[in-house]
């Protein structure tokens, strides 16, 4: 597919491969929780090859396949047992296959640092893995499988983006974070927040799972973590001295610069769902 929008604007690709993209995600969540859990699979599984690849060009050595593993494997276990296959037990056994993380590492030889190297392949399991587990809870967060949650999460998410994306190109003055991302403006800020706000009493009204007030809730939750999601990314690929992720996205970059947002955002989400609405 980047191939042929290649002889597009780097807007136009951008049009066209967000609509594909979000209908192909939509369209998975819609029909089953099978392929909600693929289409999510496929996503997380991606966005960690790309954090252990990124991590590679700063000159870190994580344990890039069994890290992988890991990120996909909490991700799968959580979606069992969110689903109730298996029992909530299960989650013990996280600690004991990340844990091996370290007896790996000693078969390794002539690495300078192999602690640093640890912490960066913990790194992507709690930066991608953990989130994307976490979306399980929120599908699940009645006992069944529900995807209106999902479903509005990511269109207030895509929303949100795309206000701050037009507001900053067409207004965009004041600086956000200049001295992370330089690009960012407050204007690009409140214009994606109204749009954001804009969907959030849309998507209110045609699902009930949540009320208008909790929607209103997590749709700031989504406004907030989604910035500071992209500032965070941003950071990272400052750190390294890249402009994108990668290009598996044609006019989105990377795995990682499209869905940077919900790796901040779901934790909050699940923490406000759980505890909070409860």
């Amino acid at each position: 597919m980047t191939n042929s929008l290649s002889k597009y604007s780097n807007l136009t690709q951008r049009i066209i491969a967000g609509l594909l993209g979000s209908a192909g995600i939509i369209a998975a969540i819609c029909f089953s929780p099978w392929t909600y859990c693929l289409v999510f699979f496929i996503i997380c599984l991606f966005s960690l090859l790309e954090f252990y690849k990124l991590a590679g060009l700063d000159g870190v050595v994580p344990q890039k396949v069994f890290g992988t593993f890991c990120g996909v494997a909490i991700y799968m276990l959580s979606f069992f047992i969110e689903k109730g296959d298996i029992s909530y037990r299960y989650y013990f056994l996280i600690f004991p296959i990340v844990s091996c993380v370290y007896m790996i590492k000693l078969y390794k030889k002539f690495e300078r640092k192999p602690f640093t190297n640890i912490a960066f392949t913990f790194l992507g399991i709690f930066y991608v893995g953990v989130p994307f587990a976490l979306l399980n809870v929120a599908v699940f967060v009645d006992g069944a499988y529900n995807y209106e949650i999902i479903f509005g999460c990511l269109f207030i998410l895509w929303a949100s983006d795309t206000g701050a994306y037009f507001a900053g190109t067409f207004f965009g003055k004041r600086k956000l974070f200049e001295r992370i991302s330089p690009k960012k403006s407050w204007e690009g800020f409140f214009g994606g927040a109204l749009l954001a706000l804009a969907f959030v009493f849309g998507i209110a009204h045609y699902f009930h799972t949540l009320t208008q007030m909790q929607w209103v809730i997590v749709g700031l939750i989504i406004i907030i973590g989604g910035t500071f999601g992209d500032l965070v990314e941003s950071l990272l690929k400052r750190s390294i001295e890249i402009k994108d992720s990668g290009d598996s996205i044609p006019g989105h970059g990377g795995f990682l610069d499209r869905f940077d947002g919900l790796y901040i955002c779901a934790p909050f989400i699940v923490a406000y769902l759980e505890i909070v609405r409860a």
